[in-house]
């Protein structure tokens, strides 16, 4: 998800709309976030860090390589 921070940014410099009710010597933090769209296609980044491993050690990764060579017999 995209972010974007500004810390320390001037009030006066905000839109009318947001800056309603806040001492326009004031400075502010602002944190714009991009909202997820439904439909949307996930980026790369975030399918591998959703992505899990299959097996837990080695000791798996060898049982399931002898059951696959038993299976075809060899």
């Amino acid at each position: 998800m995209d972010k974007i921070v500004r810390e320390h940014y001037p009030a006066a410099k905000l839109p009318e709309e947001l800056r309603a009710g806040i001492d326009p010597n004031a400075r502010v933090t602002i944190t714009v976030e991009l909202e997820e769209t439904p439909g949307a296609v996930m980026p790369l980044e975030e399918m591998f860090a959703l992505r899990r491993d299959v097996f837990l050690s080695q000791s798996e990764v060898d049982a399931y390589v002898k059951s696959l060579r038993d299976e075809w017999g060899n």
